[in-house]
C-alpha cells in the first residue's frame, strides 16, 4: 500500500466540544476549573502534572495514536466509536494521545470532537503532536493551544524555549514519592536538508531538554527513575532492530518504520542516561508490536484512527499501559474495539525474551 497516496486524502471540517462540568478523578487533581494541577514533588524541574497510583496500587494509561480524525466525515465515524469503546472497556486513569489526531479543516473543530469522549467520561490526557497536526488550517502553535485548551489536558505552555510543541514531563508517584516519570516529546512534521527530505524528529535542543530532567530525577532519587517515552515518529533504531536476528518481537508489521533519515541521537542518549526502558511511536497504521532489542522496548500503539487515511491492520483499537506500586516493570496489552485483547506482556528490566517470567 502506498503511503504516501492515501495520505494525500484529507477532506475538511470540524466542531467545538460542549461546556461540561469535569467530573473529579482519584488518580489525579483538578482545579474548580477543570484544569489538572501541576506536579510539586521536583522543585525546579519542569514536570507538567504528578499523577498518583490508585488506592489499589495501580496505575492504567491507555495510549491513543492516529485518529486521523475530520469533523462530520463518515469515513472518520469509525475512529470515534473506537475510541469511545476502548475507553469504556479500560476505564483508564489517564490518556496519552500520540497524534495525528486530526485530518482535515477546521483543525480545531475535528480536535475537538474527538477529544471529547475524553472530557464526557473525565479522564485527563496529555498530547505529543503528530506530522498532520499542522498540516490544515491551523499553525503547529495554534493547534496546540487549541490541544491545551481542551479540559482535562495537562500540558504545558509553549515556552520552553525548544524545538516544537508538547514536550511535556509527568511522573507518577506512590507514598515514596516519584517512581516513574513519561516524557513527551515532540517528532516534528518533515525535514530537509541539502535536498534530502525526512519525516521529522527530535530535535538536539530537545534531548537535552531530556537530559537535564532525566539528570535531576537521578540525583534527587539517588538512582535513574524509570521512564517510558512517548513521541509519534519512531527513531531510525526501528530499522536497526528490525534487521537483527537477535530481536525478540510481539505483534504485527504491516509496513517498514516511517523514521527519519537524519538520527539525532535519541535512542544513543536515552540509552546513556539509563532511566527509559521503552519508546513508545505511532504514524505507521499497519505496525503494533513490541521489539526487545539490546534491553531496550521498541513499542507501536495500536492504530485508533478510521477511513480517512490508510489502515490494513483491523479492526482499530488501542496499546494499554499498567503500572504497579514498587514494581519496575509493566503491563501493556492491546484492547481492540470489539472488547478483544491481544499482546498482553509484562515487561521488565533485564528481559530475555518476551514469553520469559520474571527471575
Amino acid at each position: 500500500m502506498d503511503r504516501r497516496k492515501f495520505l494525500k486524502d484529507s477532506a475538511a471540517a470540524a466542531a467545538a466540544g460542549m461546556a461540561m462540568t469535569f467530573p473529579s478523578f482519584e488518580g489525579k487533581a483538578f482545579n474548580s476549573e477543570g484544569k489538572a494541577l501541576h506536579g510539586k514533588d521536583a522543585p525546579g524541574m519542569d514536570v507538567a502534572c504528578d499523577l498518583k497510583f490508585r488506592k489499589d496500587g495501580k496505575f492504567k494509561v491507555l495510549q491513543l495514536t492516529d485518529t486521523h480524525y475530520i469533523w462530520e466525515d463518515p469515513r472518520s465515524d469509525r475512529a470515534m466509536e473506537n475510541v469511545c469503546a476502548v475507553l469504556d472497556y479500560e476505564k483508564p486513569d489517564f490518556v496519552i494521545h500520540t497524534g495525528d489526531i486530526v485530518f482535515g479543516t477546521p483543525a480545531e473543530k475535528s480536535a475537538r470532537a474527538i477529544l471529547q469522549p475524553l472530557v464526557d467520561r473525565g479522564i485527563p490526557f496529555a498530547v505529543a503532536m503528530g506530522n498532520h497536526d499542522s498540516d490544515f488550517d491551523l499553525t503547529r502553535t495554534e493547534m496546540y493551544k487549541v490541544l491545551r485548551s481542551v479540559k482535562g489536558n495537562v500540558n504545558t505552555p509553549d515556552d520552553k524555549g525548544i524545538s516544537g510543541c508538547s514536550n511535556d514531563v509527568l511522573t507518577l508517584s506512590g507514598p515514596e514519592g516519584i517512581e516513574r516519570v513519561f516524557y513527551l516529546l515532540d517528532s516534528g512534521n518533515r525535514a530537509e536538508f541539502g535536498g534530502v527530505k525526512s519525516w521529522g524528529y527530535v530535535h538536539s535542543d530537545q534531548i537535552a531538554w531530556y537530559r537535564a530532567h532525566s539528570a535531576a530525577f537521578a540525583k534527587s532519587a539517588g538512582k535513574p527513575v524509570p521512564a517510558l517515552a512517548f513521541f509519534h515518529i519512531p527513531v531510525p533504531e526501528f530499522f536497526d532492530a528490525l534487521a537483527d536476528k537477535g530481536k525478540v518481537m510481539r505483534g504485527n508489521i504491516g509496513e517498514h518504520p516511517g523514521a527519519p533519515v537524519f538520527n539525532s541521537g535519541l535512542y544513543l542518549a536515552m540509552r546513556e542516561m539509563g532511566d527509559v526502558q521503552a519508546i513508545v511511536s505511532g504514524h505507521d497504521h499497519n505496525n503494533d508490536y513490541v521489539m526487545l532489542w539490546q534491553g531496550f522496548f521498541q513499542i507501536y500503539g495500536r492504530f485508533s484512527g478510521c477511513d480517512t487515511v490508510y489502515n490494513d491492520l483491523k479492526p482499530n483499537g488501542a496499546r494499554v499501559f499498567e503500572f504497579t506500586r514498587g514494581d519496575d516493570g509493566f503491563r501493556t496489552w492491546i484492547r481492540l474495539c470489539d472488547g478483544s485483547v491481544e499482546q498482553d506482556l509484562y515487561l521488565y528490566p533485564g528481559m530475555k525474551n518476551l514469553s520469559s517470567p520474571r527471575g
